[in-house]
């Protein structure tokens, strides 16, 4: 099973078929070899073992991205 959490764009490289994306403050590149439409800076993705297999809306990763932070904060408290 996979987690995928939403990562967003920051950064666009057409030339090289690859976006760098922002996940939860960790910034890396990753291909976008698999996509079939274009991916703009601020768009939300998933990403799987280094591909990015699809862009979703920014109000589900938002969400998401929030049940993470929390998820996060709960579990550095319990310890």
């Amino acid at each position: 099973m996979c987690l995928s959490i939403p990562s967003q764009v920051v950064e666009v490289d057409e030339k090289s078929c690859s976006v760098t994306v922002d996940t939860m403050g960790v910034k890396r590149e990753v291909s976008t070899h698999l996509m079939t439409e274009p991916l703009s800076i601020d768009d939300y993705v998933l990403i799987h073992i280094g591909f990015v297999m699809d862009k979703i809306d920014k109000a589900d990763a938002e969400l998401s991205l929030a049940q993470y932070q929390e998820l996060v904060v709960k579990l550095n408290t319990e310890e």
